[in-house]
């Protein structure tokens, strides 16, 4: 790693740091790409086709896979907990879980773009960020405001595109995998009964990720 990128390296762990967060550099060629999780989105998940930064409109493996091997180096981020329910029980939960993870995933996001922009303008211009959770910037995703078939050109009536980006299992990055390349064992949050969403307590590991050359 060369002298200005391990500087700025350290830079972006300690602005992650401030804002709660803990940052691990990771090789790119350590980021593992699957086709198997764009799969997870496509059947089970709630929140497809409705986001701008989800499937079908994010990036398939195969893109990212070529975008991925046009870095060397990149940050991987790791949220510990939910700031706004840090007693997390199965019963608040509602059925339609999105905007009630609102804080979680601002928190998440909003430190993904943050960094993203700080490295940009610290001259590393080919700085990207990956998410994590559907966007939550509008209440409703403009996919989810038309009725009928919607495609890539709907990304043109997106209100917040200078901050939203893609969450890593989107563009079929397998973050469990990835996650173990920095030594973090990341394990599936149980939920009561196995319902859907139903977490049984508040501590949750979400993960980011910011690119840099």
């Amino acid at each position: 790693m060369r002298d200005g990128l391990k500087v700025e390296i350290e830079k972006l762990v300690a602005v992650a740091g401030k804002r709660g967060v803990v940052a691990a550099p990771i090789l790119a060629a350590e980021v593992v790409v699957a086709d198997w999780v764009r799969y997870k989105c496509r059947f089970g998940c709630k929140g497809y086709g409705k986001h701008l930064s989800c499937p079908p409109y994010a990036p398939t493996p195969a893109e990212t896979r070529q975008m991925v091997a046009g870095y060397r180096w990149g940050l991987l981020l790791r949220f510990d907990g939910d700031p706004a329910h840090p007693d997390l029980r199965p019963d608040q939960i509602p059925d339609d879980f999105h905007s009630f993870f609102r804080d979680l995933i601002i928190w998440v996001n909003g430190t993904v773009h943050a960094l993203e922009k700080v490295a940009f303008y610290d001259g590393f211009y080919k700085a990207f960020g990956f998410g994590a959770y559907p966007c939550i910037y509008c209440e409703t995703c403009a996919p989810e405001e038309r009725d009928g078939q919607v495609d890539e050109s709907m990304r043109r009536f997106c209100r917040y595109p200078d901050l939203m980006r893609p969450s890593m299992e989107a563009a079929g990055m397998d973050v469990f995998a990835t996650a173990q390349s920095v030594g973090w064992d990341l394990g599936v949050i149980p939920c009561k009964n196995m319902a859907y969403g139903k977490i049984v307590h508040g501590d949750i590991r979400s993960v980011g990720l910011v690119l840099l050359e």
